[in-house]
């Protein structure tokens, strides 16, 4: 069966922004906001747990609504999700996305206000980002008070790879891969940072 082709640029109204999921995960979590900071209209998605890992890093909700719009997981049906089918969302990206969310969208499930997104993106052919943290046999990485090390187990490893494969889905491996990834997308919106990324 052939694949659906990709959004056409037209679709999307011209004011049409990224959807920036956050999940549970602290790794690289302050590196993945600061991107998401220098993104041209960027709203914030949070779970749950987004909710409670974040102001553990220095970003409690009302500092994050400072810099973005922030749209909470909590109705049942995912209700700002609607807004996919509006075009005002050209990308939805996840970032950082724990082994749970990558689990989750590996397999179709969609139970939060992340998964949710990605899975009505992707049915939609909405191009779709995940910034994986669980993708090498070791990962070094900051908990609130210092540095860990984690050893991802099979299951997680096979899972990126599974979610890799999903079309109109760019999984990123590392904060580089994250960033170069956004580096396309805004060029193919022909849009550009709205400071230095570097």
């Amino acid at each position: 069966m052939p694949h659906a082709p990709a959004r056409r640029l037209d679709d999307f109204r011209p004011d049409a922004r990224f959807a920036w999921c956050v999940t549970g995960s602290g790794h690289l979590l302050e590196e993945s906001i600061a991107l998401a900071r220098q993104l041209p209209r960027a709203d914030l998605f949070l779970s749950a747990a987004a909710e409670e890992v974040l102001p553990l890093y220095g970003w409690p909700l009302e500092e994050l609504r400072k810099h973005f719009r922030v749209f909470r997981d909590n109705s049942a049906s995912g209700v700002p999700v609607g807004m996919l089918y509006q075009g005002i969302y050209h990308t939805v990206v996840i970032a950082p996305a724990t082994s749970n969310t990558v689990a989750k969208c590996a397999f179709g499930i969609s139970d939060t206000l992340p998964t949710n997104m990605f899975a009505q993106a992707g049915k939609q052919c909405i191009p779709g980002i995940v910034f994986a943290c669980d993708t090498e046999p070791t990962v070094i990485t900051q908990s609130p008070d210092e540095w860990v090390e984690l050893r991802p187990r099979a299951i997680e490893l096979d899972n990126v790879e599974r979610l890799a494969r999903f079309d109109h889905t760019t999984l990123a491996r590392s904060l580089d891969g994250l960033k170069a990834a956004l580096d396309q997308r805004l060029s193919t919106l022909d849009l550009a940072w709205t400071t230095s990324s570097s």
